[in-house]
């Protein structure tokens, strides 16, 4: 573990909520022409929205998803039902506007962009490039990657924020590449201290036989690599992704704007669990999508302390779940900032 970086070197500066815009949106929902309460989690939705962006009027739009894919060393080992080469043919379809994300984002007017952050092979036209390697090494052998590559791959995600995302109103989290499962699984274990049975599952549709093969190879890379559970920039080292360190960053960035975050299912579920590790306030800028079919991810919700929106069996990632979740954070704010007050309407309610 000497190589293992320090989280100090995570330089970033997350605010505070603000609980008087949460309690000025709280208080305009008891005077808007509707029973209290009677729209539910999206009166809490939105007054969330209000305290993280330090306003009682919450917008998430412009909403943007941002894609960050990467390849893995450890597909090597079997663990997916796909072979390494799919990672680079679906960044391409999903710069080609062919994708289900491409799909759900357009359809919730939404935007996208999709980020190369270690595939194998060139960049394609339309994709950002953050290319750091052709893929991590085999984490069942050897570290997934250096400390510099893991400081460098959040860095890279915090400047896709920076550049790309600097006026959003919310950033939903996707992410692609084969074998991320099993980089999410370990990072899973490590973090929440479950066992790796107990968070790890099917990923791309393996049989049984392969999953047992797949905890196998994650307790394997543990043992091999030896992250320490208490660093998470050691986890990151150890047995991450750099899709997954990117998406680190764009939490972290995010978050230090005041701009909600989107969490799509189990890979970006692990990349926020490492994003609180770094700078535990990230947490409060945290907003759930969809319940992930993988085992590993309700224990993810469990220790973010985030719920989901919705529960559709979505286990596809690329940051689909989320790219959908906008669209019901966008109808909560616009019915907080939309619908009249009882005053406005002339309605005397008592």
């Amino acid at each position: 573990m000497s190589d293992a970086p320090e989280s100090a070197e995570i330089n970033v500066s997350i605010p505070p909520l603000d609980d008087d815009a949460r309690a000025a949106a709280s208080e305009r929902q008891q005077r808007l022409t509707k029973p209290p309460g009677s729209l539910g989690r999206l009166e809490t939705m939105a007054a969330e929205i209000a305290a993280m962006q330090s306003t009682p009027e919450p917008a998430v739009d412009p909403a943007l998803v941002v894609t960050m894919a990467a390849d893995h060393g450890v597909a090597r080992e079997g663990v997916s039902a796909y072979p390494q080469s799919v990672t680079q043919a679906m960044v391409e379809t999903v710069a080609n506007d062919g994708a289900a994300v491409n799909a759900l984002a357009d359809a919730g007017d939404v935007d996208s962009l999709v980020v190369d952050m270690g595939v194998a092979g060139d960049v394609p036209p339309g994709v950002i490039d953050h290319h750091i390697a052709d893929g991590t090494a085999n984490m069942a052998a050897e570290p997934a990657m250096t400390a510099a590559q893991a400081v460098d791959s959040i860095r890279r995600g915090r400047d896709v924020v920076a550049t790309h995302a600097a006026d959003a109103g919310a950033v939903a989290l996707g992410e692609m590449g084969i074998a991320n499962t099993t980089a999410s699984a370990a990072i899973t274990a490590l973090v929440t201290d479950h066992s790796v049975e107990a968070v790890t599952g099917h990923g791309t549709g393996i049989d049984e036989e392969t999953r047992q093969q797949k905890v196998e190879t994650i307790e394997r890379a543990i043992a091999v690599t030896d992250p320490d559970p208490d660093d998470p920039l050691d986890v990151l080292r150890c047995v991450g992704g750099f899709e997954i360190g990117g998406l680190v960053g764009v939490t972290l960035e995010a978050a230090s704007r005041r701009v909600p975050v989107v969490v799509d299912g189990v890979i970006a579920g692990a990349a926020a669990l490492l994003a609180v590790e770094i700078a535990p306030r990230a947490a409060d800028y945290l907003l759930g999508s969809h319940e992930s079919v993988e085992p590993g991810h309700e224990a993810q919700l469990e220790q973010l302390s985030i719920k989901p929106c919705f529960d559709y069996g979505l286990g596809l990632g690329e940051g689909t779940g989320a790219a959908l979740a906008l669209s019901v954070y966008r109808a909560a704010c616009q019915a907080h900032t939309g619908m009249a007050t009882f005053a406005e309407a002339g309605i005397d309610p008592e």
